[in-house]
């Protein structure tokens, strides 16, 4: 050690240069590989004349990017956490549901006077129908991957030995109609039809070495609307995220006609066209970095379905009931219901009291002077006035009650009537019963004067006042 340095012998020092050219000098070369790579990415010119005949002004696919399926088995912000590796306005671009001649041959055509290379997910039923069109995307360069054997819109609720099925007969017919390259031809890339996914079938895929491919944007080509509509969402999109996979379908003829007017905004706005296809053994997979893979959702454009939130509860479970104490009642004490609260006092464990009522308030009754049962009546409010003669109802039903000490056969009518003005007066004689018929339809009783009202003797309790009339026998 001389002045602060530290020196070390010459075996020593030849062991850590040796240990940190090594470190840096594999840092350094992957930096420099990542620096031309991200350059060819931001500065690659567009296709010239020379690389499309014919089309000088062509949009042209700017760099090819070489992805290892077991490295990332599932790409896509809609609905996984990485994607491609993609700089700012580079677009992928893929069809589904191919070849259906009518129009994935337009399609072809469109991608080749751009000099446009995409992806392409084939459906094996298809691929049977039209095998050629299978082979006319490999004769121009396109990238081929499958879609399952039939679309079955149901793979999230199939049973494996389903699932297992349509991708494995999918892929059988894809390339049986490429014929002997198949194997070489056929990327190992598949799109789960209508991106119901499911995780035994994303297993099963990664198990194959399979990358499952969802998207970042749509087009929503495959609703019934109009070219101009699928151009104006496919750009929009796009715009909001800045890059990204492009799903269309080549199936449909509202995509034929969008698709040349979106290659060219495309190229007007400076995005540029990136062709993906699998690593193998002679062609290695593009130099990145992780963060290069992951997606940021904060980025993405409003055009992937709506998602539930998945809330996690922690700990939950029934909020605590009040008690008594909570109010501070004492022992025995009433409840006024209509007394305000006491606002001067705190409220009970952090509960607002109640607002007063704006009504007017009731006081509450003393319990003491409270009567237990209502005042039964006096036996004197019956009492009736002396001389007032009541016979029972029953009476009535006996036509000789009234027959004692009276032998003469001749008929006697007694009439009481409860005069308001205390006069009380019995008639007797034939005629008075003969004028009493008379006014019988107006419910009156007729009193003649005559017999004093002495004659006329109380009898039992109070009942009710009736007629009653005697009979010879």
């Amino acid at each position: 050690m001389h002045n602060g340095i530290v020196f070390m012998s010459s075996s020593s020092g030849s062991f850590v240069g040796s240990f940190l050219g090594s470190f840096l000098g594999v840092r350094i070369r992957r930096l420099v590989a990542l620096t031309f790579a991200w350059l060819a990415c931001i500065f690659a010119p567009p296709a010239m004349a020379a690389d499309c005949p014919g089309h000088p002004n062509a949009l042209g696919t700017s760099r090819t990017l070489v992805v290892d399926p077991r490295e990332h088995p599932r790409l896509g912000i809609m609905q996984y956490s990485e994607t491609l590796p993609l700089a700012d306005h580079e677009v992928v671009l893929t069809f589904d549901d191919g070849p259906l001649p009518r129009n994935s041959n337009q399609v072809l055509e469109i991608l080749a006077s751009q000099c446009v290379k995409a992806t392409f997910f084939t459906i094996g039923r298809m691929a049977q129908s039209s095998p050629e069109g299978v082979r006319k995307l490999r004769d121009a360069g396109h990238t081929i991957g499958t879609h399952t054997q039939d679309h079955p819109l149901s793979m999230n609720r199939m049973s494996i030995e389903r699932d297992r099925q349509e991708i494995d007969e999918g892929i059988a017919s894809v390339k049986a109609a490429l014929g002997a390259d198949a194997d070489t031809t056929l990327a190992p890339f598949f799109r789960i039809p209508g991106l119901r996914r499911a995780d035994i079938v994303e297993d099963y895929l990664a198990a194959q070495g399979i990358q499952v491919w969802s998207t970042d944007f749509l087009a929503d080509d495959w609703r019934h609307i109009s070219s101009s509509r699928v151009y104006d969402l496919a750009m929009k999109r796009l715009e909001a995220r800045g890059k990204g996979i492009l799903l269309l379908h080549d199936i449909q003829a509202r995509t034929v006609a969008a698709l040349p007017r979106i290659l060219n905004e495309l190229k007007a706005r400076g995005y540029h066209i990136v062709h993906v296809v699998p690593a193998t053994t002679e062609r290695p997979a593009t130099p990145t970095e992780p963060e290069q893979w992951r997606s940021h959702p904060e980025n993405v454009a409003i055009a992937q379905w709506p998602k539930i939130p998945h809330f996690i509860f922690a700990d939950a479970g029934a909020l605590p009931a009040p008690s008594l104490s909570d109010f501070d009642l004492r022992d025995d004490q009433p409840i006024a219901l209509g007394v305000p609260f006491d606002r001067s006092r705190s409220p009970a464990q952090g509960v607002a009291l109640p607002r007063e009522t704006p009504w007017p308030q009731h006081a509450e009754l003393p319990l003491e002077k409270a009567a237990a049962t209502l005042p039964a009546p006096a036996r004197s409010l019956f009492d009736m006035p002396d001389g007032l003669q009541v016979i029972p109802h029953s009476a009535t039903s006996s036509r000789h009650a009234e027959q004692a000490g009276s032998s003469e056969h001749e008929t006697h009518t007694k009439v009481v009537s409860a005069d308001t003005g205390g006069s009380r007066h019995l008639t007797r004689g034939k005629r008075f019963g003969r004028g009493l018929g008379r006014h019988r339809h107006h419910g009156a009783s007729r009193v003649a004067r005559g017999t004093p009202p002495t004659a006329i003797g109380r009898r039992g309790p109070p009942k009710h006042l009736v007629q009653v009339k005697k009979r010879n026998v």
